[in-house]
């Protein structure tokens, strides 16, 4: 019988489990039965959005980077779904009250919306699953467009790193590898002595962009000019 995952279980909490499981088994019971009798308990006190959220969150930290310590996968639940929907019982949300809450927001909110639906239902809940998809055909198409941040025109690169050239404070240095290796911002900002070994950086997988599961780690070649940056 487990216990529950070292990450999330310290020593002193998983001595206090193992007492009160061994105590119910002197009572004569089964201790794996008594605790899948008290999931059950738990799942139907599941009845609000915002106890439904929050459960769903917890079943996907194993695929989120850092388990979803940044908050920015719970954050458009947070910000824009629970503090209209969140005191409703599931059963209870319509499409009317998803196109009322979200019609200015749609796009992340709706998608975390409809996770959570997902996810009650999985637990044995009444829940309208089609309920996030009438919301859009009630509130019709959306204007919204998906436009880019704006990006340095690749023929003014070699001037701007001239220019970068003639400083050397840690911006501007920060600015050069980045320009020289073409790696995202996160590695970058969390790079360390120990990921460099001669003339190759190699970049942990929690710092890559993309879920935990997904990510290994990558292997970027360094430059001279990258290792004289670096020293």
């Amino acid at each position: 019988m487990g216990l529950g995952a070292l990450r999330d279980v310290s020593l002193k909490q998983a001595r206090e489990l193992a007492t009160g499981w061994r105590a119910i088994l002197r009572e004569g019971r089964d201790p794996i039965k008594e605790r899948n009798k008290q999931k059950r308990e738990a799942i139907s006190n599941l009845h609000y959005l915002k106890d439904i959220a929050l459960d769903a969150f917890e079943s996907r930290k194993a695929e989120l980077k850092d388990d979803g310590k940044d908050g920015t996968w719970f954050l458009p639940l947070r910000l824009h779904i629970l503090p209209k929907l969140g005191c409703l019982q599931v059963s209870e949300i319509t499409q009317t009250e998803i196109r009322n809450t979200l019609a200015p927001i749609w796009h992340t909110a709706l998608m975390r919306l409809n996770l959570c639906l997902k996810h009650a239902a999985d637990l044995g809940l009444d829940v309208d699953l089609q309920a996030t998809e009438k919301a859009q055909a009630l509130s019709g198409k959306q204007r919204h467009k998906i436009t880019n941040r704006p990006a340095m025109d690749w023929r003014d690169v070699p001037a701007f790193y001239q220019f970068l050239c003639k400083t050397q404070n840690i911006t501007h240095l920060a600015l050069r590898l980045l320009i020289l290796t073409a790696v995202r911002s996160n590695p970058l900002r969390h790079i360390r002595e120990d990921q460099i070994d001669k003339n190759i950086w190699t970049i942990p997988a929690e710092n890559m962009k993309g879920r935990r599961v997904a990510t290994t780690e990558f292997h970027v070649p360094l430059s001279s000019e990258a290792l004289e940056i670096l020293k």
